[in-house]
Protein backbone atom coordinates (compact mmCIF):
# COMPACT_ATOMS: atom_id res chain seq x y z
CA UNK A 1 0.00 0.00 0.00
CA UNK A 2 1.60 3.58 -0.55
CA UNK A 3 2.00 5.64 2.52
CA UNK A 4 0.35 8.62 2.40
CA UNK A 5 2.25 12.07 2.24
CA UNK A 6 1.83 14.00 5.24
CA UNK A 7 -0.58 17.41 4.92
CA UNK A 8 0.28 20.95 5.56
CA UNK A 9 0.52 22.17 9.05
CA UNK A 10 -2.34 23.97 9.95
CA UNK A 11 -1.85 28.07 11.08
CA UNK A 12 -3.08 27.56 14.75
CA UNK A 13 -4.06 30.76 17.11
CA UNK A 14 -1.20 30.67 19.78
CA UNK A 15 0.65 28.18 18.52
CA UNK A 16 3.83 27.99 16.22
CA UNK A 17 4.79 25.20 13.98
CA UNK A 18 8.53 23.23 14.34
CA UNK A 19 8.45 20.00 12.65
CA UNK A 20 5.95 17.11 11.12
CA UNK A 21 6.66 14.15 14.08
CA UNK A 22 4.67 11.41 12.36
CA UNK A 23 2.23 10.53 9.93
CA UNK A 24 -0.56 7.57 9.60
CA UNK A 25 -3.08 6.34 7.53
CA UNK A 26 -6.03 8.71 8.85
CA UNK A 27 -3.96 12.09 10.80
CA UNK A 28 -0.54 13.68 11.08
CA UNK A 29 1.41 14.70 14.07
CA UNK A 30 3.07 17.72 14.16
CA UNK A 31 5.24 19.85 16.67
CA UNK A 32 3.92 22.93 17.95
CA UNK A 33 5.46 25.24 20.25
CA UNK A 34 2.51 27.05 22.31
CA UNK A 35 2.72 30.63 23.13
CA UNK A 36 1.36 30.87 26.42
CA UNK A 37 1.60 29.09 28.84
CA UNK A 38 5.53 28.14 26.63
CA UNK A 39 5.61 24.73 26.20
CA UNK A 40 6.03 21.97 23.06
CA UNK A 41 3.08 20.35 22.19
CA UNK A 42 1.93 17.71 19.74
CA UNK A 43 -0.84 18.33 17.58
CA UNK A 44 -2.93 15.90 15.74
CA UNK A 45 -4.86 16.64 12.71
CA UNK A 46 -6.78 15.43 9.61
CA UNK A 47 -5.38 15.76 6.72
CA UNK A 48 -6.88 18.35 4.34
CA UNK A 49 -10.32 17.99 2.76
CA UNK A 50 -11.08 14.86 4.96
CA UNK A 51 -14.95 14.72 4.99
CA UNK A 52 -15.40 10.70 5.81
CA UNK A 53 -18.41 11.10 8.32
CA UNK A 54 -16.94 8.18 9.97
CA UNK A 55 -13.67 9.46 10.52
CA UNK A 56 -14.73 12.71 11.77
CA UNK A 57 -16.56 10.75 14.14
CA UNK A 58 -13.95 8.64 15.62
CA UNK A 59 -11.57 12.00 15.65
CA UNK A 60 -14.42 13.72 17.69
CA UNK A 61 -14.68 10.42 19.99
CA UNK A 62 -10.76 10.51 20.31
CA UNK A 63 -10.50 14.05 21.78
CA UNK A 64 -13.83 13.17 24.19
CA UNK A 65 -11.89 9.79 25.05
CA UNK A 66 -8.80 11.47 26.10
CA UNK A 67 -10.32 14.48 27.77
CA UNK A 68 -12.41 12.27 29.84
CA UNK A 69 -9.23 9.97 31.04
CA UNK A 70 -6.15 11.79 30.17
CA UNK A 71 -5.89 12.63 34.07
CA UNK A 72 -4.65 9.24 34.27
CA UNK A 73 -0.78 9.12 34.76
CA UNK A 74 -0.41 6.42 31.95
CA UNK A 75 -2.54 8.21 29.70
CA UNK A 76 -1.84 11.34 27.07
CA UNK A 77 -2.51 14.36 28.90
CA UNK A 78 -5.28 16.13 25.85
CA UNK A 79 -4.48 19.80 26.40
CA UNK A 80 -7.72 21.20 23.80
CA UNK A 81 -9.09 20.46 20.41
CA UNK A 82 -11.21 22.50 18.00
CA UNK A 83 -11.28 23.48 14.11
CA UNK A 84 -8.37 24.70 12.73
CA UNK A 85 -9.03 27.93 9.97
CA UNK A 86 -8.84 25.67 6.99
CA UNK A 87 -12.08 23.69 8.49
CA UNK A 88 -9.24 20.86 10.01
CA UNK A 89 -10.24 19.05 13.46
CA UNK A 90 -7.05 19.08 15.60
CA UNK A 91 -6.20 18.27 19.22
CA UNK A 92 -3.61 19.34 21.13
CA UNK A 93 -1.89 17.05 23.57
CA UNK A 94 1.07 16.32 25.40
CA UNK A 95 4.46 16.07 23.88
CA UNK A 96 6.07 12.56 24.02
CA UNK A 97 9.40 12.59 22.73
CA UNK A 98 9.75 8.80 22.38
CA UNK A 99 7.71 5.62 21.96
CA UNK A 100 8.27 2.00 22.14
CA UNK A 101 7.64 1.68 18.71
CA UNK A 102 11.05 0.75 17.64
CA UNK A 103 12.93 0.29 20.77
CA UNK A 104 11.98 -3.48 21.75
CA UNK A 105 13.21 -4.30 18.48
CA UNK A 106 16.97 -2.77 18.50
CA UNK A 107 17.55 -3.56 22.34
CA UNK A 108 17.23 -6.00 25.08
CA UNK A 109 14.40 -4.26 27.59
CA UNK A 110 15.11 -5.44 31.18
CA UNK A 111 12.67 -7.20 32.69
CA UNK A 112 12.08 -4.93 35.60
CA UNK A 113 11.35 -1.95 33.22
CA UNK A 114 8.81 -3.72 31.21
CA UNK A 115 6.95 -5.32 34.20
CA UNK A 116 6.44 -1.59 35.74
CA UNK A 117 5.12 -0.83 32.15
CA UNK A 118 2.66 -3.60 31.87
CA UNK A 119 1.52 -2.25 35.49
CA UNK A 120 1.22 1.14 34.18
CA UNK A 121 -0.39 0.32 31.08
CA UNK A 122 -2.95 -2.67 33.61
CA UNK A 123 -4.19 0.66 35.19
CA UNK A 124 -4.68 2.94 32.09
CA UNK A 125 -6.76 0.27 30.61
CA UNK A 126 -8.44 -0.83 33.78
CA UNK A 127 -9.33 3.38 33.79
CA UNK A 128 -10.74 2.97 30.23
CA UNK A 129 -12.84 -0.15 30.97
CA UNK A 130 -14.46 1.19 34.04
CA UNK A 131 -15.45 4.75 31.89
CA UNK A 132 -16.98 2.28 29.76
CA UNK A 133 -14.37 2.34 26.56
CA UNK A 134 -12.16 -0.37 25.53
CA UNK A 135 -8.92 1.35 23.40
CA UNK A 136 -9.16 -1.32 20.34
CA UNK A 137 -5.64 -1.06 19.38
CA UNK A 138 -2.95 -1.91 22.29
CA UNK A 139 0.64 -2.04 20.29
CA UNK A 140 4.68 -1.22 20.96
CA UNK A 141 3.92 1.94 18.62
CA UNK A 142 0.89 3.64 20.51
CA UNK A 143 3.13 3.45 24.11
CA UNK A 144 4.82 6.54 23.95
CA UNK A 145 7.16 7.79 26.47
CA UNK A 146 7.45 11.73 27.90
CA UNK A 147 10.02 13.54 28.96
CA UNK A 148 10.62 12.18 32.07
CA UNK A 149 10.41 8.65 31.16
CA UNK A 150 7.18 7.54 31.81
CA UNK A 151 5.25 5.31 29.69
CA UNK A 152 1.77 6.89 28.59
CA UNK A 153 -1.03 4.80 26.66
CA UNK A 154 -2.06 6.95 23.20
CA UNK A 155 -4.09 6.81 20.59
CA UNK A 156 -7.63 6.23 21.04
CA UNK A 157 -8.87 6.81 17.72
CA UNK A 158 -10.47 3.70 17.21
CA UNK A 159 -12.06 3.17 20.70
CA UNK A 160 -15.09 2.26 20.84
CA UNK A 161 -17.70 1.81 24.13
CA UNK A 162 -18.22 -1.39 25.18
CA UNK A 163 -22.16 -1.57 25.05
CA UNK A 164 -21.23 -1.39 21.18
CA UNK A 165 -18.16 -3.32 20.62
CA UNK A 166 -19.77 -6.89 21.13
CA UNK A 167 -20.88 -6.19 17.32
CA UNK A 168 -18.04 -5.94 14.87
CA UNK A 169 -19.40 -2.84 13.09
CA UNK A 170 -15.79 -0.98 12.85
CA UNK A 171 -13.75 -4.07 12.58
CA UNK A 172 -9.97 -2.51 13.88
CA UNK A 173 -6.73 -4.81 14.61
CA UNK A 174 -3.02 -4.49 14.30
CA UNK A 175 -2.91 -8.25 13.78
CA UNK A 176 0.15 -9.10 15.55
CA UNK A 177 -1.38 -7.74 18.71
CA UNK A 178 -5.09 -8.66 18.40
CA UNK A 179 -7.01 -11.48 20.00
CA UNK A 180 -8.01 -14.82 18.39
CA UNK A 181 -12.10 -13.51 17.96
CA UNK A 182 -10.73 -10.11 17.21
CA UNK A 183 -9.04 -11.44 13.73
CA UNK A 184 -11.74 -14.26 13.13
CA UNK A 185 -14.06 -11.08 13.26
CA UNK A 186 -16.31 -12.50 16.04
CA UNK A 187 -16.20 -9.56 17.68
CA UNK A 188 -14.82 -5.75 17.46
CA UNK A 189 -13.18 -6.00 21.07
CA UNK A 190 -14.22 -6.39 24.77
CA UNK A 191 -12.28 -6.36 28.23
CA UNK A 192 -10.88 -10.03 27.59
CA UNK A 193 -9.49 -9.00 24.05
CA UNK A 194 -8.01 -6.04 25.80
CA UNK A 195 -6.01 -8.29 28.13
CA UNK A 196 -4.97 -10.75 24.92
CA UNK A 197 -3.21 -7.54 23.24
CA UNK A 198 -1.97 -6.24 26.51
CA UNK A 199 -0.41 -9.86 27.20
CA UNK A 200 0.66 -9.74 23.52
CA UNK A 201 2.31 -6.55 23.70
CA UNK A 202 4.38 -7.27 27.19
CA UNK A 203 5.43 -10.45 25.53
CA UNK A 204 6.90 -8.49 22.49
CA UNK A 205 8.70 -5.75 24.80
CA UNK A 206 10.57 -9.37 26.11
CA UNK A 207 10.79 -10.68 22.95
CA UNK A 208 12.02 -8.72 20.65
CA UNK A 209 9.35 -9.21 18.14
CA UNK A 210 5.46 -10.05 17.74
CA UNK A 211 3.90 -13.35 19.73
CA UNK A 212 3.31 -15.44 16.24
CA UNK A 213 6.14 -13.27 14.60
CA UNK A 214 8.80 -15.87 12.74
CA UNK A 215 12.15 -14.82 11.74
CA UNK A 216 12.21 -16.56 8.47
CA UNK A 217 11.65 -14.70 5.32
CA UNK A 218 8.22 -15.00 3.76
CA UNK A 219 6.87 -16.53 6.87
CA UNK A 220 5.03 -12.77 8.53
CA UNK A 221 2.05 -12.43 6.06
CA UNK A 222 -1.09 -11.39 7.02
CA UNK A 223 -2.66 -14.93 6.06
CA UNK A 224 -0.30 -16.45 7.90
CA UNK A 225 0.03 -14.95 11.26
CA UNK A 226 -4.30 -15.01 11.17
CA UNK A 227 -3.74 -18.58 11.41
CA UNK A 228 -0.93 -18.82 14.29
CA UNK A 229 -3.30 -16.42 16.35
CA UNK A 230 -6.27 -18.54 15.77
CA UNK A 231 -4.29 -21.73 16.70
CA UNK A 232 -3.16 -19.74 19.69
CA UNK A 233 0.25 -21.85 20.78
CA UNK A 234 1.61 -20.13 23.07
CA UNK A 235 5.43 -20.04 22.63
CA UNK A 236 7.79 -19.09 25.93
CA UNK A 237 10.18 -16.31 25.40
CA UNK A 238 13.45 -17.76 24.93
CA UNK A 239 15.35 -15.78 27.67
CA UNK A 240 16.81 -16.71 30.94
CA UNK A 241 15.85 -13.78 32.78
CA UNK A 242 12.05 -14.04 32.17
CA UNK A 243 10.86 -15.68 35.21
CA UNK A 244 8.72 -18.89 35.07
CA UNK A 245 5.79 -16.85 36.52
CA UNK A 246 5.77 -13.97 34.24
CA UNK A 247 5.59 -16.68 31.74
CA UNK A 248 2.86 -18.28 32.76
CA UNK A 249 0.84 -14.33 33.81
CA UNK A 250 1.53 -14.32 29.89
CA UNK A 251 0.10 -17.51 28.84
CA UNK A 252 -2.84 -16.90 30.49
CA UNK A 253 -3.39 -13.27 29.25
CA UNK A 254 -2.97 -14.86 25.61
CA UNK A 255 -5.09 -18.08 26.10
CA UNK A 256 -7.73 -18.48 23.11
CA UNK A 257 -10.15 -19.28 25.02
CA UNK A 258 -11.42 -15.51 26.56
CA UNK A 259 -13.13 -17.14 29.59
CA UNK A 260 -9.48 -18.58 30.92
CA UNK A 261 -7.83 -15.60 30.56
CA UNK A 262 -7.77 -13.12 33.20
CA UNK A 263 -11.03 -11.44 33.68
CA UNK A 264 -9.80 -7.81 33.87
CA UNK A 265 -6.74 -5.58 33.05
CA UNK A 266 -6.31 -4.97 36.83
CA UNK A 267 -6.45 -8.79 37.49
CA UNK A 268 -3.44 -8.60 35.01
CA UNK A 269 -1.94 -6.30 36.53
CA UNK A 270 -1.58 -7.52 40.17
CA UNK A 271 -0.77 -11.12 38.60
CA UNK A 272 2.57 -9.15 37.49
CA UNK A 273 2.89 -7.07 40.74
CA UNK A 274 2.96 -10.82 42.32
CA UNK A 275 5.94 -11.70 40.01
CA UNK A 276 7.25 -8.55 41.22
CA UNK A 277 7.16 -9.30 44.78
CA UNK A 278 8.38 -13.12 44.16
CA UNK A 279 11.34 -11.64 42.60
CA UNK A 280 11.98 -9.03 45.35
CA UNK A 281 11.32 -6.55 43.75
CA UNK A 282 9.04 -3.00 44.51
CA UNK A 283 6.11 -3.82 43.30
CA UNK A 284 4.55 -0.72 40.77
CA UNK A 285 1.75 0.74 41.92
CA UNK A 286 -1.73 0.01 40.58
CA UNK A 287 -3.75 3.37 39.38
CA UNK A 288 -7.15 3.30 38.76
CA UNK A 289 -9.72 5.53 39.55
CA UNK A 290 -11.81 5.69 42.90
CA UNK A 291 -15.90 4.87 42.79
CA UNK A 292 -16.38 8.79 43.43
CA UNK A 293 -14.61 9.90 39.73
CA UNK A 294 -17.20 8.02 37.82
CA UNK A 295 -19.99 9.50 37.58
CA UNK A 296 -18.56 12.92 37.35
CA UNK A 297 -18.00 12.63 33.62
CA UNK A 298 -20.76 12.09 31.61
CA UNK A 299 -20.70 9.39 28.65
CA UNK A 300 -18.53 9.74 25.55
CA UNK A 301 -21.46 9.67 22.80
CA UNK A 302 -19.76 7.84 20.13
CA UNK A 303 -22.65 8.29 17.07
CA UNK A 304 -21.95 11.88 17.14
CA UNK A 305 -20.47 12.76 13.28
CA UNK A 306 -20.37 16.09 13.87
CA UNK A 307 -17.44 18.34 13.93
CA UNK A 308 -17.27 20.19 16.98
CA UNK A 309 -15.22 23.47 17.62
CA UNK A 310 -14.28 25.70 20.44
CA UNK A 311 -17.03 27.32 21.46
CA UNK A 312 -17.27 31.37 22.57
CA UNK A 313 -18.13 31.68 26.04
CA UNK A 314 -21.28 33.11 27.29
CA UNK A 315 -22.34 34.74 30.30
CA UNK A 316 -26.04 35.58 30.67
CA UNK A 317 -27.15 38.98 32.18
CA UNK A 318 -30.14 41.11 33.40
CA UNK A 319 -29.96 44.38 30.45
CA UNK A 320 -32.80 45.84 31.91
CA UNK A 321 -31.40 49.47 33.63
CA UNK A 322 -32.00 50.33 37.30
CA UNK A 323 -34.30 53.83 36.89
CA UNK A 324 -31.98 56.93 37.61
CA UNK A 325 -32.39 58.55 41.54
CA UNK A 326 -33.92 62.03 41.18
CA UNK A 327 -31.04 63.43 42.40
CA UNK A 328 -28.25 64.23 40.89
CA UNK A 329 -24.88 62.61 41.17
CA UNK A 330 -21.28 63.85 40.12
CA UNK A 331 -18.29 62.58 40.77
CA UNK A 332 -15.25 63.67 42.80
CA UNK A 333 -11.51 62.80 42.44
CA UNK A 334 -9.90 60.68 44.24
CA UNK A 335 -6.77 57.77 44.09
CA UNK A 336 -8.01 55.54 42.08
CA UNK A 337 -5.70 54.90 38.90
CA UNK A 338 -8.90 56.08 36.60
CA UNK A 339 -9.46 59.32 38.56
CA UNK A 340 -13.04 58.77 39.99
CA UNK A 341 -14.50 57.26 42.76
CA UNK A 342 -18.03 55.02 42.88
CA UNK A 343 -19.18 56.98 45.58
CA UNK A 344 -21.75 59.60 44.55
CA UNK A 345 -21.72 63.29 45.76
CA UNK A 346 -25.86 64.15 46.41
CA UNK A 347 -26.49 68.33 46.34
CA UNK A 348 -29.89 69.52 46.92
CA UNK A 349 -31.49 72.62 44.75
CA UNK A 350 -31.97 74.93 47.93
CA UNK A 351 -28.88 75.42 48.88
CA UNK A 352 -28.15 77.03 45.16
CA UNK A 353 -31.69 79.07 45.73
CA UNK A 354 -29.86 80.89 49.47
CA UNK A 355 -26.56 81.46 47.43
CA UNK A 356 -28.54 83.19 44.62
CA UNK A 357 -30.48 85.47 47.30
CA UNK A 358 -27.32 86.16 49.17
CA UNK A 359 -25.51 87.54 46.96
CA UNK A 360 -27.66 89.72 45.25
CA UNK A 361 -28.23 91.62 48.56
CA UNK A 362 -24.35 91.84 48.92
CA UNK A 363 -24.17 93.62 45.45
CA UNK A 364 -26.62 95.78 45.86
CA UNK A 365 -25.13 97.32 48.89
CA UNK A 366 -21.74 97.94 47.06
CA UNK A 367 -23.87 100.01 44.96
CA UNK A 368 -25.36 101.90 47.46
CA UNK A 369 -21.73 102.65 48.97
CA UNK A 370 -20.21 103.67 45.41
CA UNK A 371 -23.59 106.22 44.99
CA UNK A 372 -23.24 107.55 48.29
CA UNK A 373 -19.05 108.66 47.77
CA UNK A 374 -20.14 110.13 44.48
CA UNK A 375 -22.59 111.90 45.21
Amino acid sequence: MTRRLPSAPPLLPGLDYVRPLGSGGFADVFLYQQDMPRRQVAVKVLPAGERDPELMRMFNAEADVLAHLSAHPAIVTVYQAGISADGRPYIVMEYCPGSLAQRYRIERMPVDEVMAIAVRLAGALESAHRAGLIHRDIKPSNILVTSFGSAVLADFGIASSLARSAAPDVLAMSIPWSAPEVVAEHVGGTVESEVWSLGATVYSLLAGHSPFERREQGQNTRELMRRRIARATFVPIARADVPDALQHVLATAMTRDPDRRYRSSREFGEAVRAVQRAEGLSPTPMEVPTDEWMPASAAVDFTDVTTRGTVRSHVEHDGRRAAAPLETTVRRPSDNSDGVTSEPVRRRAWPWIVGAIGGTIVLAALIAVVWALVA
